[in-house]
């Protein structure tokens, strides 16, 4: 069991009305992952949530792409070393930042719960935070096991067909 998790969410759009238990989802996605991946000691994680517009903004100014994609990652640590609070002891494990209205259509194009997709996109950043990714194919694979086997014990198991995003 992992120690002590904190979980700040921020919404910082009004495009899409946040539903009631979206918070809870997304402390026990980020929870499972950490669970799932022995992840020792106190831990730290932001969530924003945004709209297309304030994603499309974070990616030209961070990653030079002027787009919208679903969800951002900004990890803060390096090869599992991480900066500490030093008020509370935990590791800062970085930022997730979430596009509510992007999540919003893809459950609509996917034919799933914007409970899923919320959570499927929190669990994949969380993921990234932890230093995961998914360039070779191999790596996608893996972090796609991780992601589906995080949603079936969050009850929320893939509906019957993957698009594979573009990044």
């Amino acid at each position: 069991m992992a120690d002590k998790i904190r979980v700040v969410i921020t919404n910082k759009q009004k495009t899409v009305k946040i539903p009631t238990g979206i918070r809870m989802l997304v402390r026990r996605c980020c929870n499972a992952v950490l669970q799932l991946e022995k992840f020792e000691g106190p831990a730290e994680i932001s969530v924003t949530f945004t709209d297309n517009a304030g994603i499309r903004e974070l990616n030209k100014q961070f990653r030079d792409k002027d787009i919208e994609t679903d969800v951002l990652s900004f990890p803060m640590g390096e090869n599992g070393v991480y900066d500490t609070d030093m008020e509370t002891g935990a590791k800062i494990l970085g930022d997730v930042v979430i596009s509510v209205e992007k999540a919003r259509d893809q459950a609509e194009v996917y034919g799933h719960s914007f409970q899923r997709e919320i959570g499927y996109l929190t669990a994949h950043s969380v993921l990234h935070l932890l230093g995961y990714d998914h360039m070779e194919k191999l790596e996608k694979v893996r972090m796609r096991e991780k992601e589906e086997l995080i949603m079936e014990q969050l009850g929320l198991p893939a509906s019957s067909s993957y698009i594979i995003e573009q990044y």
